[in-house]
């Protein structure tokens, strides 16, 4: 080959040896550019408005005219996680990326099992049912998935054992979802914990084991149990094993009234909280 046809193909070379650099650097550098879609709305609208010739994934709260509602958190860097200040932070990373030369994309992801819509099982607060394996595998499904009926709390205090009453839930009802001062205040979408939530005091959480049927209770933060109450008021839910805790419940703009609920956890053997997705169905 001659030095003329030489010199151009050594340029060729070194111009797509750089161009890969680069692509690889902008897909390692900045980790939120891997999931562009994901990121890029936090309203909870899932709106955007699509450019001709750009993919637009769909993303709903309501499905099949207005017969499905999803009740659960997206995850998102900027949800709240217990005790923190500045939300959840960097969550999902992109080792493998097809932008680097990979064959495909393979996600990794690291943060706490009661982040967002969750699920507590009785090893939570009991060290003893902890070392026996009552873990979120353990939970029983028929629980999980049901009848359940949405109700409003009175916005200007916890769930005590008067409100309780006041409530008049019949017996039989085995699956009930607290809506309270949280969800008129958005807490879930604000990336600061908050202590002032409002949750279930101890006298509350007895009157509802023993005056009624119910085997799911379904909150709308990141504790059932208000803050003044924490683990007293978990240790008379999960004591018997009978009653399942789901936290962090999306329960904006639905209405009251009777609906069918599905949750399911993840089957993580040895865990005491596992994200949960749940849904309504009218």
């Amino acid at each position: 080959m001659g030095n003329r046809m030489k010199a151009p193909l050594i340029l060729l070379l070194c111009l797509e040896m750089m161009a890969f650099v680069v692509l690889s650097l902008a897909s390692s550098s900045v980790p939120n550019n891997a999931y562009p879609s994901a990121f890029g709305d936090d309203s909870g609208s899932g709106s955007c408005a699509p450019r001709e010739g750009v993919l637009v994934p769909p993303r709903r709260e309501v499905y099949d005219e207005g017969r499905i509602f999803d009740i659960s958190h997206k995850y998102r860097e900027d949800m709240p996680t217990w005790g923190s200040s500045e939300g959840l932070g960097r969550f999902l990373w992109l080792p493998a990326s097809m932008k680097n030369g990979s064959l495909a994309n393979n996600s990794e992801m690291k943060m706490p099992t009661h982040t967002g819509t969750h699920v507590d099982a009785p090893g939570h607060v009991f060290d003893h049912y902890f070392d026996a394996g009552f873990d979120v595998d353990s939970l029983d499904l028929a629980d999980l998935n049901g009848p359940a009926l949405l109700v409003d709390v009175p916005r200007d205090k916890n769930i005590t054992a008067d409100v309780m009453k006041d409530l008049n839930i019949p017996r039989g009802v085995r699956r009930v979802l607290f809506r309270t001062l949280n969800t008129d205040r958005r807490l879930m979408w604000k990336k600061e914990f908050d202590t002032s939530y409002v949750g279930f005091m101890k006298d509350g959480a007895k009157w509802l084991v023993e005056n009624t049927d119910i085997r799911l209770v379904g909150t709308d933060y990141l504790s059932v149990a208000a803050y003044d109450d924490l683990i007293p008021s978990h240790h008379v839910f999960l004591e018997s094993r009978e009653i399942i805790l789901v936290e962090g419940l999306k329960l904006d703009d639905i209405k009251l009234g009777i609906y069918s609920v599905h949750c399911l956890p993840l089957r993580l053997l040895g865990a005491e909280g596992s994200p949960i997705r749940c849904i309504l169905i009218k």
